[in-house]
């Protein structure tokens, strides 16, 4: 049997045995050299260490567009004062008069430095980090060596936390072994903190897969070492999601039928349930779980909607019964949409919004627990997020049935792909900033596409001087002259062609995020069959990290996987 199919254990417990070396702490802080300089209100002012160290993080920073934000500012500052001595507390009291250019010209320098080291240093670099890897980046667990995801602990820094989140520029502090919680086997060789430290705590808790965890005090959030994404562990779970998935497609309809009865039933509660499980169904909307006040952003997902996140239009740009969504989804990224939707659904929403205040909830008599055990009793194991894996792989499936064109060059049924892969994209709001470098590649691209078309030009004019040479002379060398320049002409033409293609690739991805829904929404199956009935290689689709990730999908599916 392969080993995604080994012998299966009692419900609940992940492991039998368990041996690491616990996590790889980040190397203490290097003092900046004596002839680099901070400096205040135009003078130099030699920092205390810890002062100084928290300065590096903001001075590396000056060229990210996060030190131009003013939220970003103020919570760097705040939190670089705390950890000043009294002395600096009384001469630092303004961002503004700090001169960082010094110490970010000299770890600019630094890293220009590394990138033009000679081959043999950088190898000797990279056989340590291979060492650190082989030492720490491993564990046993039961019999099998599994590689860790993520061995070593977070740096120090400042948090940037994605979108417009509210504590950017907050001191992300050092992890110290005291902050360290170690899980292993009890007969196990107990990981050894760091001479001189200890660790938090020793657990032997063979429920949870985790190898070791803190908390991180910016968000308060626990913070877990893993195994590897192509750890069979890892695997097994991965496979599990999306056959949960595939299970929610033999019950789909009813469910469907289920909530549209429920439109119209003599409960409010029940109205809302079915009201946002046709979001969650339709647009692949988040749960949104209730959150403590004011610890984190104010992001929402589908049940904490409140009521200025909507707008409704009877008629809007020639549809009906139209819902204006705009709200912040989680990290932070907006969620702004226009959707027709089915006249109950409109009628319920007015009746929801009736003689509120835009800061009441929408579905005041709903939370996630209450979805959630609904639709357990609809199907084992479904929760709001099944949906979303549901509808993301189901729509690549049929997109790439609707895209294909078994008559394109690679080139051609790959952009087929990455527009199948954008359609879920969309539907799942994986929305990325335009990359700073993007008009300059485009540029470059758009310039060799130019020289390109040159060449073309050219070649089209040697066949046919070619061509009235043959006509002329009706000689078997001209003749074969006139093979050699078609072949370079058809040669240059498919070169065109493939760069047209990237370009219209590029553009139209500028501003979505692929890689999530590839890494966590899509059943990898679809894609491996679609590449095996296609004679795409795999690798055009998976790097290396994701073939191993998805090995286990690459070793099942045949090219007549259905989802």
């Amino acid at each position: 049997c392969s080993r995604w199919e080994e012998e299966k254990k009692e419900d609940g417990i992940k492991w039998m045995q368990l041996e690491h070396r616990g996590p790889y702490f980040v190397p203490p802080y290097e003092p900046l050299p004596k002839d680099v300089q901070f400096y205040y209100d135009g003078k130099p002012l030699k920092l205390s260490l810890a002062t100084e160290e928290i300065a590096t993080f903001y001075a590396k920073m000056l060229d990210h567009e996060y030190t131009t934000k003013e939220i970003f500012q103020n919570n760097f500052f705040h939190d670089w004062r705390k950890e000043m001595t009294s002395e600096e507390q009384e001469i630092i009291k303004d961002l503004d008069k700090c001169d960082f250019g010094e110490i970010h010209k000299y770890f600019v320098d630094k890293n220009e430095a590394r990138k033009a080291l000679p081959k043999e240093e950088k190898q000797k670099l990279k056989e340590e980090a291979d060492k650190i890897q082989e030492e720490y980046g491993y564990c046993i667990l039961d019999g099998h060596r599994e590689k860790i995801g993520n061995f070593k602990t977070e740096p120090p820094g400042l948090f940037r936390g994605r979108g417009e989140h509210p504590k950017m520029g907050m001191l992300k502090k050092r992890i110290m072994p005291e902050d360290v919680i170690i899980n292993c086997s009890k007969d196990s060789k107990i990981p050894e903190p760091p001479e001189g430290h200890k660790w938090k705590e020793v657990r032997f808790d063979n429920t949870v897969t985790w190898l070791a965890s803190w908390t991180e005090n910016i968000q308060n959030t626990l913070k877990y070492i893993m195994l590897n994404p192509s750890s069979k562990l890892k695997g097994e779970k991965d496979w599990q999601k999306y056959e949960v998935a595939r299970r929610l497609k033999d019950v789909v309809h009813t469910i469907r039928a289920q909530y549209r009865k429920d439109w119209k039933s003599k409960e409010i509660k029940k109205r809302q349930r079915a009201v946002a499980l046709y979001f969650i169904d339709k647009l692949a909307l988040r749960a949104g779980n209730e959150k403590e006040e004011g610890e984190t952003a104010d992001t929402v997902g589908c049940c904490s909607l409140r009521v200025e996140h909507i707008q409704l239009h009877p008629q809007l740009e020639g549809q009906e019964h139209v819902v204006e969504f705009d709200f912040l989804g989680k990290d932070s990224i907006r969620y702004y949409n226009k959707v027709s939707v089915e006249k109950p659904v409109f009628k319920n929403l007015q009746l929801f919004m009736k003689n509120k205040d835009p800061s009441d909830d929408l579905f005041e008599h709903l939370n996630t627990t209450f979805l959630n055990k609904h639709l357990q009793d609809l199907m084992d194991g479904l929760t709001a997020k099944v949906f979303r894996t549901y509808n993301a792989s189901i729509t690549l499936q049929e997109q790439l049935k609707a895209l294909t064109n078994p008559e394109d060059n690679v080139a051609g049924k790959l952009l087929s792909y990455n527009r199948a892969n954008r359609a879920v994209a969309i539907l799942c709001n994986h929305q990325r900033s335009i990359p700073k470098t993007f008009a300059r590649s485009m540029q470059v691209l758009q310039e060799k596409i130019d020289a390109k078309k040159k060449q073309v030009e050219e070649a089209q004019e040697e066949v046919k001087k070619a061509e009235d040479e043959f006509k002329d002379t009706k000689d078997a060398k001209a003749e074969v002259n006139v093979e050699k320049k078609k072949k370079l002409l058809k040669r240059l033409e498919e070169q065109l062609s493939r760069m047209n293609i990237q370009a219209t690739d590029k553009e139209e991805n500028k501003q979505i995020a692929l890689g999530t829904s590839k890494l966590n929404y899509l059943d990898p199956r679809i894609t491996v069959a679609w590449c095996k009935k296609f004679g795409i290689p795999i690798e055009k689709i998976y790097n290396k990290t994701q073939r191993e990730k998805f090995a286990w999908a690459i070793d099942m599916a045949g090219e007549d996987f259905e989802f």
